[in-house]
């Protein structure tokens, strides 16, 4: 009967019928019926099943700390030494927040791993001291990258670009910004919140458009909120999508403008030979 056409394979072992349609949500359920009891979500998929789009949808990803060899294809099962601490998300085992930060630093860049740890933060799926307690305490695989990432972690991160920029800055040498700051007048009325602020310099640098396409109107709000940021003495650098074409542009940019608000630090440093600071200051 499973060989006909009314049943579908999900993996071996587990079916579907074919009028049900294969979603991500489906596998995730269908491949916990043939691991291990303690088998948990973890890595990219982890980061998936919580709302982060960081991979591809396939191999699915578990870990487990049982015995039992499991072998299926489309999923990647991680043999681990201890009991694992799992949380249920979505009625879903996973591992959590903190520990999926090293997991997948095994596996992604780091310049996309601090988009995961922003992203994770913001989204209160994890404390931002308590993920860097954790990384300091971990002797996990890929803990030497999230080490080096952990610290330029930040909360109210709005928005991936907002990394991106932050990481450019970081890797060039340059003082790193701070996120989303309120920005008031002399009198402490709020003007503004900058999206990345370097209040010792009265610099932000904004991004036209970075969470999506706005309107004529909200653009027009834009313009004037810009001017009144002007108006009180602050520099304004507006980055668009076109500019990370050329990403050594924006950190002479920031730079250019820093060095006119005081800055006297170094200039920007290209390439593998680069020393970079692990630390900036706003």
């Amino acid at each position: 009967m499973l060989q006909g056409a009314r049943f579908a394979q999900v993996f071996e072992g587990v079916w579907r019928t074919s009028a049900t349609i294969e979603t991500e949500d489906l596998r995730v359920r269908a491949a916990l019926r043939v691991l291990p009891d303690d088998a948990a979500l973890s890595h990219v998929s982890n980061l998936r099943w919580r709302g982060l789009d960081t991979a591809t949808p396939t191999p699915l990803h578990f870990s487990t700390a049982g015995g039992v060899h499991v072998e299926r294809a489309g999923l990647v099962v991680h043999r681990r030494q201890d009991r694992l601490r799992t949380t249920f998300v979505r009625g879903v085992p996973v591992l959590g927040a903190a520990r999926t930060f090293v997991d997948v630093a095994t596996r992604l860049d780091e310049r996309t791993l601090l988009r995961v740890g922003d992203w994770l933060v913001r989204q209160g799926q994890v404390d931002l001291l308590d993920l860097r307690a954790f990384v300091l305490e971990s002797h996990l695989d890929g803990v030497q990258r999230a080490r080096r990432v952990a610290p330029l972690v930040r909360e109210r991160v709005d928005s991936p670009r907002e990394s991106d920029v932050r990481w450019i800055l970081h890797v060039t040498g340059l003082p790193v910004p701070e996120p989303n700051v309120e920005i008031v007048d002399e009198l402490g009325i709020r003007v503004a919140k900058g999206d990345l602020v370097y209040l010792r310099w009265k610099v932000v640098v904004e991004h036209d458009g970075w969470h999506h396409e706005r309107d004529a109107t909200q653009r027009q709000r834009d313009h004037l909120r810009r001017e009144r940021l002007e108006a009180l003495g602050w520099r304004v650098i507006v980055i668009t999508a076109e500019d990370f074409r050329n990403e050594n542009q924006i950190a002479w940019r920031v730079h250019s403008a820093l060095a006119e608000r005081g800055y006297r630090g170094p200039r920007p440093r290209f390439g593998p030979g680069s020393t970079v600071p692990r630390f900036g200051t706003a």
